[in-house]
């Protein structure tokens, strides 16, 4: 057991011991006496429990550890909740939160990226390719009219060129853009119709009907004839063009059609291929550099068909 010159304590480390003591031993002590008679009996409790032990503690001590035990001193409370304790307890539990905190910021991230490659930054490309459009407009309606005035010396043809371009520029000024880009590609369109060459061919080809009959439904008492028929460039290519049938009114583009002729040539078209299963007169109209419309053969008539 230890003696008072074996272990010898300061005042604070021997009230904290006492304290310490005493909270083991207050219960018992609660329970025998009276509350008046419990300071007393608490000192001479520890007097009697430390003298056991070989220690000697000055009666100040003693009666200054129940003062202690009276008022909670050496006991730890937790810090009240508070702003200061809430950062206290986010810091101390960073290693959980902060993982989700990263996956978080990560998905954010992504999505922003995402957001910003798929969906803004296209749209600025569209709106900047937009402006610059708009801006090169006046220049293109002016070498689109050149363009045409180069490709025909048709009065009219090159008077409705120019009615395009004030009708774009008007537009323009107006901010009607979808009616400016209009009248451009009808100027494009209009360009490039002057600009296409090819004759219409008969054709004559196994499995290909040359000549077809109709009787059109609102007057049976009539009866249509129709020479079949493609576009041929110089180059001996097949072109597509928009065929409107005068049968259903509907626009369809295709490498042949039907085009009505008089019974005249229909009849001078069959006599011909019944000759060698050849049409030597082959040519049915022309298309010439600077014209819209073909010049046809005398004796074909306006209307067409696109299936038989």
């Amino acid at each position: 057991m230890a003696s008072k010159s074996d272990a010898p304590l300061d005042d604070l480390m021997m009230a904290m011991d006492v304290v310490d003591t005493l909270r083991h031993e207050e219960g018992q002590v609660a329970r025998e006496l009276k509350s008046d008679e419990r300071d007393a009996a608490m000192v001479e409790r520890l007097r009697q429990v430390y003298a056991s032990q070989g220690i000697d503690v000055p009666d100040h001590i003693l009666k200054a550890g129940v003062e202690d035990l009276k008022r909670d001193r050496f006991v730890y409370a937790p810090p009240s909740a508070g702003f200061q304790r809430t950062l206290a307890m986010i810091y101390i539990s960073r290693s959980t939160w902060s993982k989700w905190l990263a996956a978080a910021i990560g998905v954010i991230v992504v999505f922003v990226a995402a957001w910003y490659f798929i969906v803004k930054l296209p749209a600025q490309r569209a709106e900047a390719d937009l402006q610059a459009r708009l801006q090169a407009l006046p220049t293109t309606y002016t070498e689109l009219v050149e363009r045409v005035d180069t490709l025909t010396d048709n009065a009219e043809i090159e008077a409705e060129a120019q009615r395009l371009a004030d009708d774009g520029r008007l537009a323009l000024t107006d901010g009607k853009n979808e009616a400016a880009f209009k009248a451009e590609t009808d100027l494009r369109d209009l360009a490039a119709k002057l600009q296409e060459v090819f004759e219409v061919r008969i054709i004559s080809r196994e499995g290909i009907p040359t000549g077809v009959e109709r009787i059109p439904e609102a007057n049976p008492e009539t009866q249509n004839y129709y020479i079949v028929v493609e576009a041929v460039d110089p180059d001996g290519n097949v072109l597509e063009r928009d065929i409107v049938s005068e049968e259903n009114s509907a626009a369809k583009r295709v490498d042949k059609w039907g085009q009505r002729v008089s019974q005249t040539i229909y009849d001078a078209v069959r006599r011909d291929k019944m000759e060698d299963g050849i049409v030597q007169k082959g040519v049915l109209g022309q298309k010439r550099r600077g014209d819209l419309e073909i010049n046809w053969r005398s004796g074909v008539q306006d209307g067409a068909i696109t299936s038989w």
